[in-house]
């Protein structure tokens, strides 16, 4: 590098400098001229140099650096230095310590040039310096008053630039340096002059490395590289990842500067709008969100709630209002302001009246009521009781889902109800969690708002219906809905915040026990809802069907009146069922007949007895079972249950010519066929007790039919009858007239006892039969009957088939009993 260049360069540099310093500041020294700095350096350096230490720098020959003097030995060594000769050896520190010792710096640095020292009125010292040549320590000779060392210069050494790849280097470097200059605007134009005006290739290197953005190890290591090509290459490599990193903080920098300018845009544009619909007199996104805000503070609701709503509020506020966001986060909140989190209405303690209530709305369902009953007088005398979990639990149509509405009345709760039958989605129990597309809390908790209150009495309609597949088991979910231990924590997906649920009344209903899960079975108070009698239909048609039928249809009680025996008629011979629905819709056919008389004025008769009844509904559509005499041995009547109510049934029995066969007819159950068989080996091993030869169960075939082959019959309740049936048939011995019979017995002969008693008990009563015999155990359903069911019955309780034997049967034989012809056995 020629000197009149490199004289041009520091001179720039200087002038910077100066510019940068307040004149005045303090004595400035005259510079020594180029010529004579020149001439001083052409010489021999002297082998001794004063080192002066320096953090976080390192100083490259040729290029002019201000330095801060603070420590006293550097401030004695710089005022010695600048009235002699002003040589320093400039070395980075290896650490940061305040006072380096010979083992903090490193052993090669730059031989510098002290141009100008500025006394700063703080007591520090400037000194602006300018690197010359490269040296390495060879001794330390003394570090008080400062640090002096024996060195030896380095040579710099570069190839000669006809050689193409040196060429390369250099030129590389340039534009290396060029683009770094064009990517980070905070280098100053000179530097783009300055580096034209470089043409040295060894200052070119100290030049790039000084201003290179790397780490002072990787700053020192250029500088101990003796070898120019090597060094042009290492400081390459620098300034190649200078440029990526560059230019990926530039990428960001401008996606960056795009996202503040549009979001800039968006917020400008937002103001205006809210400015216009202020004008207008419109509500904006703002004020929409205060008012929820003002909402909430008025709402009785828990504290944490409370904090979360103002979070979710706050969320909204950032959201831009035209995005699909803004409405779904307006939604949520106005879901946890609707929600009734601590509204409940107040129980009405008056035990009278709800009993009164629920005697007027439903005839009979004493359980039920009793337990009602039960609960306000628990809640009365302790008002903290858990909601209970009742499971209503029988028939369809005998009023287990409208008793709900009952029990909200007399307890003074609002009503809502939520049906069961065949769901099969979780999320309708759970709710959706609020990132899905069309997010909505599960039924649960909309019902709860719907119902206004957080003390409802919440009716679960069909739960035996639930049904499961890939999306879940809703079964599963209503297990901390319906656990008095867990919903008061009840946690829907899209609520994101538990739910009390423990005041909520939870009333369950089910047709069939069978297919509800075991675990929620667990958790529930079954109360079994048996079939109404005949008396008991007759009543809620006299009280409750037929005047809520007049209204529907537009009538008044003077317009038509039904006779006792008229409904008898309707309940006997157009009914079989549990319930009352197909008593309802019969009825409402009378009515309809009735008031299409009156609106074409046509002449009917206004009292409706068993004639009108046919006349109107047409023949008879049920025949009714009724007790057959006992001129035939082996046909006993049996008592059945069944889904529409208590049924009587017969069992027949006849014998034949043959090898022993057993026949088995009647579209019978497997538990049936099991009755007869136990029944069949029970009497054959006690054939001469009942004085039956043994040769007849091998030389006869037997057939056991029960009528009405084409309806299913299955079920425990036969065993007694079966077996009374074929010891009948086997001595042809007469049965005792209108007697019925129900039970299960074993191998050994013990009867065991059967459920559904009542019905069949007025499955008896309708048919004309006055006398049961029942198991022992099933003395305690009897005494839970109401004694009018039971009046003019003889009931005998036995507890093995031999009292049964000597009840049910004669020791008359019947008017034409059937000979045996015994073939006598071959003698062996």
């Amino acid at each position: 590098m020629n000197s009149n260049k490199k004289g041009y360069y520091g001179s720039m540099l200087l002038s910077q400098l100066a510019s940068e310093m307040d004149e005045g500041v303090g004595d400035l020294i005259e510079l020594a001229s180029p010529d004579e700095d020149e001439e001083l350096f052409n010489k021999d350096l002297p082998e001794e140099l004063p080192i002066l230490p320096v953090k976080n720098i390192v100083l490259f020959p040729g290029v002019v650096i201000p330095i801060t003097v603070g420590r006293q030995k550097s401030v004695k060594l710089v005022k010695k230095a600048y009235k002699g000769n002003r040589i320093v050896g400039v070395v980075a520190q290896k650490t940061t310590v305040e006072e380096p010792e010979k083992v903090d710096i490193y052993k090669v640095g730059t031989v510098a040039r002290i141009l100008k020292m500025i006394v700063l009125p703080d007591g520090n010292t400037t000194i602006i310096i300018q690197g010359k040549r490269r040296f390495e320590i060879e001794k330390f000779i003394q570090e008080d008053p400062f640090i002096t060392a024996n060195v030896r210069i380095l040579p710099d050494e570069f190839p000669a630039r006809n050689n193409h790849e040196i060429e390369a280097i250099l030129q590389s470097l340039k534009d290396a340096a060029v683009k770094i200059m064009k990517l980070n605007p905070e280098i100053p134009q000179e530097a783009q002059v300055a580096l034209d005006n470089i043409d040295n290739p060894i200052f070119l290197t100290h030049f790039l490395s000084s201003n290179i953005s790397a780490d002072l190890s990787d700053k020192q290591r250029l500088l101990e590289i003796d070898d120019g090509k090597e060094r042009a290459t290492v400081l390459l490599e620098h300034m190649l990842k200078d440029i990526q990193m560059l230019e990926l903080k530039q990428e960001i920098h401008n996606k960056v500067h795009t996202d503040i300018d549009q979001q800039q845009r968006d917020y400008f544009l937002r103001q205006q709008m809210k400015v216009l619909q202020d004008e207008l007199g419109f509500d904006g996104p703002d004020k929409e969100v205060e008012a929820l805000r003002l909402k909430g503070n008025e709402k009785n609701w828990p504290q944490e709630v409370h904090e979360h709503f103002n979070k979710e509020l706050d969320k909204v506020l950032r959201v831009n209002p035209q995005a699909a966001e803004y409405p779904v986060a307006i939604s949520y909140c106005e879901l946890l302001l609707d929600l009734p989190w601590n509204d409940t209405t107040k129980d009405n303690f008056d035990l009278k009246r709800a009993k009164k209530i629920l005697d007027k709305d439903h005839y009979g369902l004493e359980k039920v009521k009793d337990r009602i009953i039960e609960y306000l007088a628990v809640r009365k005398l302790k008002n903290d009781v858990k909601g209970p979990i009742l499971c209503l639990y029988g028939p369809p149509g005998v009023g287990k889902t409208s008793l709900g509405k009952s029990i909200a009345k007399a307890l003074n709760r609002n009503y809502v109800r939520m049906a069961l039958g065949g769901l099969h989605d979780e999320a309708e129990i759970r709710g959706h969690r609020k990132t899905y597309v069309g997010a909505m809390p599960g039924k649960v908790i909309q019902n709860i708002k719907k119902a206004g209150t957080g003390n409802p009495v919440f009716v679960l309609d069909e739960i035996d219906k639930v049904s499961s597949d890939f999306r879940g088991d809703p079964s599963s979910a209503l297990l901390e809905v319906l656990d008095p231990e867990q919903n008061n924590s009840f946690s829907d997906n899209y609520l994101e915040v538990d739910y009390d649920l423990s005041k909520v009344l939870f009333i369950a209903t089910a047709n069939s026990l069978d297919t509800i899960q075991p675990a929620l079975r667990d958790r529930m108070e079954i109360i079994e809802v048996s079939g109404y009698t005949l008396e008991e239909k007759t009543e809620i048609a006299q009280k409750h069907l037929i005047p809520k039928l007049r209204e529907e249809h537009g009538l008044k009680g003077k317009d038509v009146t039904f006779s006792k025996t008229g409904i008898v008629k309707v309940i006997d011979a157009y009914t079989r069922e549990s319930g009352v629905r197909s008593l309802e819709r019969k009825l409402g056919a009378i009515v309809r007949h009735v008031a299409k008389s009156i609106a074409m004025e046509e002449d009917y008769n206004k009292k409706i007895g068993p004639k009108e009844v046919v006349k109107i509904l047409g023949a008879e559509f049920f025949d009714k079972e009724l007790y057959q005499d006992n001129k035939f041995p082996g046909v006993v009547t049996g008592l059945a249950w069944t889904s529409v109510g208590g049924e009587i049934l017969f069992i027949e029995s006849s014998l034949s010519r043959g090898r022993g066969k057993l026949t088995l007819s009647g579209q019978l159950g497997d538990v049936m066929k099991e009755s007869a068989m136990t029944a069949l080996s029970h009497l054959r091993s006690h054939a001469s007790e009942m004085g039956i030869d043994y040769r007849v169960f091998d030389q006869y075939d037997l057939h056991v039919h029960v009528p009405a082959g084409a309806v299913p019959k299955d079920g425990p309740s036969a065993g007694i009858t079966m077996l009374t049936s074929l010891a009948s048939i086997y001595t042809q011995r007469k049965v005792k007239e209108r007697i019925a019979m129900t039970g299960e017995i074993t191998l050994r002969g013990k009867v065991l006892p059967v459920g559904g008693i009542k019905e069949k008990i007025l499955a008896a009563k309708r048919a004309g039969i006055n006398e049961l015999i029942l198991c022992k155990k099933n003395r305690r359903d009897i005494e839970e009957i109401d004694e009018r069911y039971t009046k003019d019955l003889t009931i005998h309780y036995v507890d093995n088939v031999e009292e049964v034997l000597k009840i049910a049967l004669l020791e008359e034989k019947v008017a034409r009993p059937m000979k045996f012809e015994i073939e006598e056995e071959p003698k062996k």
